[in-house]
């Protein structure tokens, strides 16, 4: 590929090949700024492993992503498709969160890393403004075919790469000019009348000539190695930060003027590339009229990155959805930005303390401190609940001078303790702990204080969505088959799982009969909605199926019984439905269809393919309709899967397209075991585990009689 170099799998770690592989993807594209995420499965969620053209601190905000965030690459992920965003204007449109957290010109694209057998992550991008707006056809094939490289190494990887708490930072190796660092550029330099300074990315000081020196009034020897604003007390305020962090992100020239006390102007022109900032420092030909006294100094401001990073956050907080999501974003958000290392969120019940959630703490610790009563002397929760004002305490010593046994419990060394409180309603308390002494700025203390309000919003918002959810989903366990009939001839497995989001009960159902000896019947279905009426409504059609399937209805007329049933309820709830009759001893199955995706057929002999079904309306239409019924043979060894559409109707896919791949990976994955043949087709269609539909999976496999399997 042009712009890039193959590296042998076998040379270096993983880490090193998806390095290098980042590195040259980055200048193969002319981008200045490059990231790798992968998905970490246990959560799930994005893991930044990778970093090129930028200082870690930056990317703080974006080191940990949910796989549901509304970023770019959850989006190329879900999608398996290129995004591209070409200016701050659109990425305000699509992403106002992300836009919020990089106020900065820039164009960016992301890309999915999609191996052979799975999704491994995505690929971010990032160019300069003056970038053209779009992605020509040629530059989106390079992107592409570079995130098909780095997945390719991910599959071919012996050894699974590392998930490093910090991203790697990878160099982008720009080329040097080794004369122009020589005593000749330096003694160019110190001949001029302007002042001359060098930062690398993380913007500490690497150069600086003896007028620069003199300019900002302090020795060379004093500015190397530190950055601007913590070695010059005039230059610390967010405002000059924030130009240093424009250059880097937009690499694109910046200038702006401040003030030396007492009275000197200065004027700053920096001069970004991909290996760092080449600053001139001019003196202004205005003078500040209103100078402050030498002196005097305002209070230190918050640094712009925390500024971004909070508005972040509080975005963040308004977003999560269950206890789960608030308790992962605090443990991985918050607390890094914070600097701390422990987390303890508990809600008011009943007089109690109940913890709700934890992080950086044993498995003992948390049971001491569960269900403490709030009038505990044990630590400081009750008290700042019942105050309403947060405890900040620096080290053990400030702790045990008021709650003598609390710093014993943990270990910890530092502690804010935050009320969480709505309209005067104590809802919970949550905890950030520290592993070493910690002394709380005025703005971490007014900062978190601001915080402990949205989190408390979270936490009861996210309290009442578990307990809607978990009351709907057993409406919905309840309405389906607790288990399955055991036939002899016949193998079952089925699997129901609910959509990533929203509390609303679906319709989808299945059941499997047993008839007599040699015969069953197996049925699927979906209703149309997700409510309660569509439950209830499945759950009707689920008792109607059944009797008259044991009855002895054939299937068509178990479907147009069910037909009539619906249109005396008089819903307007519509119902997908396919009915199987499973005939063992003639080895013959005959299927009915009410509008119902088609199911997927594999036998030992012939490939895996589509089961043509001749479909009738769905159930709720026409109560004169008839249903056609197709029979097939079912011979020992052959597997029928039965399935939703929430399977294959996938957001920006063709669901025959994605139908018919669903079939050649049930014709090469091992049958053997049907609970983990289901686990393979589901995370064949949803590899990042996120469905935006209830599925339903109903696998029957016919074996010789008397084989004793079940």
């Amino acid at each position: 590929m042009p712009g890039s170099k193959e590296h042998p799998g076998g040379s270096g770690s993983p880490d090193d090949a998806l390095g290098i592989a980042l590195a040259d993807t980055v200048r193969g594209t002319g981008a200045s700024i490059g990231g790798l995420y992968l998905i970490e499965e246990a959560e799930p969620v994005l893991r930044l492993v990778a970093l090129c053209g930028l200082p870690v601190a930056f990317s703080a905000p974006w080191q940990r992503l949910p796989l549901t965030a509304p970023v770019p690459v959850t989006d190329a992920i879900h999608d398996d498709a290129l995004v591209s965003i070409a200016d701050q204007d659109e990425m305000a449109r699509r992403y106002p969160r992300a836009a919020a957290v990089l106020p900065y010109p820039f164009a960016l694209v992301a890309a999915p890393l999609t191996g052979v057998r799975r999704s491994w992550g995505g690929l971010v991008l990032m160019w300069p403004a003056g970038r053209p707006r779009r992605v020509t056809p040629r530059e989106r094939d390079h992107i592409t075919s570079s995130a098909r490289r780095i997945a390719r190494l991910l599959d071919d990887a012996a050894r699974p790469p590392s998930l490093p708490d910090l991203p790697r930072v990878v160099p982008i190796d720009a080329t040097r000019h080794p004369a122009q660092t020589g005593l000749a550029a330096a003694d160019y330099l110190e001949r001029l009348p302007e002042g001359a300074l060098a930062l690398d990315l993380e913007g500490r000081i690497t150069f600086a000539t003896a007028t620069a020196a003199r300019l900002l009034g302090r020795g060379a020897d004093r500015l190397l190695g530190t950055r601007p604003w913590q070695s010059l007390p005039w230059l610390d305020d967010p405002v000059f930060e924030d130009h240093y962090r424009t250059a880097i992100i937009s690499r694109a020239p910046v200038s702006f003027t401040a003030l030396r006390p007492p009275d000197q102007s200065l004027t700053f022109q920096l001069y970004p590339d991909a290996s760092g900032i080449s600053v001139r420092v001019l003196p202004s030909a205005e003078r500040a009229e209103h100078a402050p006294p030498t002196g005097a100094r305002p209070s230190p401001a918050a640094p712009t990155g925390r500024l971004y990073q909070l508005v972040h956050l509080a975005a963040a907080l308004t977003e999560s959805v269950t206890v789960r999501d608030l308790v992962a974003l605090l443990a991985h958000q918050i607390l890094p930005a914070f600097g701390a290392q422990g987390l303890v969120l508990s809600s008011v019940d009943a007089g109690r303390l109940k913890i709700t959630g934890h992080h950086g703490y044993p498995a003992d610790v948390t049971e001491r401190l569960d269900a403490l009563s709030l009038d505990t002397d044990l630590t400081p929760a009750g008290q700042v609940l019942a105050s309403g004002t947060p405890a900040f305490f620096a080290d053990p010593g400030e702790l045990a001078a008021g709650y003598p046994r609390a710093p014993q419990i943990s270990g910890k060394q530092a502690w804010a303790f935050l009320p969480l409180i709505i309209s005067g309603r104590p809802v919970g308390c949550c905890i950030l702990s520290y592993t070493r002494p910690h002394t709380f700025t005025a703005d971490e203390r007014a900062v978190l204080t601001s915080l402990s309000g949205l989190i408390a919003q979270a936490l009861d918002r996210a309290r009442l969505y578990d307990t809607k959810h978990r009351l709907v989903h057993e409406l919905q366990r309840a309405l389906l088959p607790r288990a399955l009939p055991r036939l002899p001839g016949l193998d079952v497995a089925a699997r129901y799982l609910p959509a990533g989001h929203g509390t609303e009960v679906g319709g989808d159902f299945f059941d499997v009969l047993r008839l007599n000896d040699t015969s069953a019947a197996a049925v699927i279905g979906d209703v149309e909605g997700h409510s309660v009426a569509a439950a209830a409504l499945m759950g009707q059609v689920r008792t109607a199926i059944h009797a008259h399937a044991t009855a002895g209805a054939a299937p068509g007329q178990v479907l147009a019984r069910t037909n009539r049933l619906l249109a005396d309820l008089d819903s307007e709830l519509l119902v997908s439905c396919l009915f199987v009759h499973l005939d063992l001893g003639r080895h013959q199955a005959s299927l009915a269809s009410a509008g119902h995706v088609p199911p997927l057929l594999r036998h030992a002999r012939h490939p895996a393919g589509v089961l043509d079904v001749e479909p009738g309306p769905l159930l709720g239409i026409d109560t004169g309709t008839d249903y056609p019924v197709t029979t097939v043979p079912l011979l020992p060894g052959t597997t029928l899967a039965l399935y939703t559409d929430g399977l294959v109707e996938l957001p920006g896919t063709d669901a025959t397209r994605t139908t018919s791949d669903l079939a050649a990976h049930l014709d090469t994955a091992d049958g053997h075991d049907l609970e983990r043949l289901i686990d393979r087709l589901v995370r064949h269609t949803t590899p990042t585990g996120q469905h935006a539909d209830d599925i339903a999976v109903l696998l029957l496999r016919a074996s010789r009689l008397g084989d004793g399997r079940t």
